[in-house]
């Protein structure tokens, strides 16, 4: 997809973005997508969470399990220890590098003591108008970042057998690389619209106001 022309330094968008993003809260942009048969039918709705010998004395998943259980209570879930379904959590991250190359607007005579604000005749006269000289040159600009790709994987199961009811599976993309950042906006979207269509990838965002 091509970049449009900006007139505007690249150092002083990105610092833009900065600075609007701590003001104005951050928006994650993920992609879920649920698998299930038919209309599941979960029957009694108590609810355990299934963990593995590591995840029992990990602080981070007992982070990330606390959110998915309130989102489960909000739905009408209530937690037991005998319950009748078991929950299921699994997450990663992953870091890959990234090259970007945009078109940028350069002004031939903007700069010190030159340009269209800065010319010693004036603002107004012919000297302090760029285009007097010629157009402003297009040239490419390469920008390189760091990508993450953060998943979540939700489970919903019958205790009794195992067989799996619902499969939540979220995907997000960002230059975060601290998931637990996101990690509530990715829950809130795995449970928007639940269960959600059987296996139709949808796109949601949720805006994450900044920590106080």
């Amino acid at each position: 997809m091509k970049s449009s022309p900006s007139r505007f330094p690249l150092w002083l968008s990105l610092l833009l973005a900065v600075l609007l993003s701590g003001c104005a809260g951050t928006i994650v942009r993920s992609e879920v997508t649920a698998f299930h048969e038919a209309a599941p039918d979960f029957g009694d709705m108590s609810f355990g969470f299934s963990r593995d010998a590591r995840q029992e004395n990990d602080l981070e998943y007992r982070s990330y399990e606390s959110l998915v259980r309130g989102a489960l209570q909000q739905l009408g879930f209530t937690e037991s220890a005998g319950g009748m379904l078991q929950v299921g959590i699994r997450y990663q991250v992953d870091a890959r590098d990234m090259r970007v190359v945009e078109p940028v607007w350069v002004d031939p005579w903007y700069g010190p003591g030159f340009g269209r604000y800065r010319y010693p005749y004036g603002y107004y006269g012919p000297y302090a108008d760029p285009f007097w000289f010629g157009p402003p040159l297009v040239l490419p600009v390469e920008r390189r970042f760091v990508s993450y790709n953060r998943s979540l994987e939700i489970t919903i199961a019958r205790a009794a057998g195992g067989k799996n009811l619902l499969q939540l599976i979220v995907h997000s993309q960002g230059q975060n690389p601290s998931l637990a950042a996101v990690m509530p906006a990715m829950v809130r979207i795995a449970f928007t619209d639940f269960p959600g269509p059987n296996g139709v990838p949808r796109v949601l965002e949720v805006k994450l106001e900044p920590a106080r």
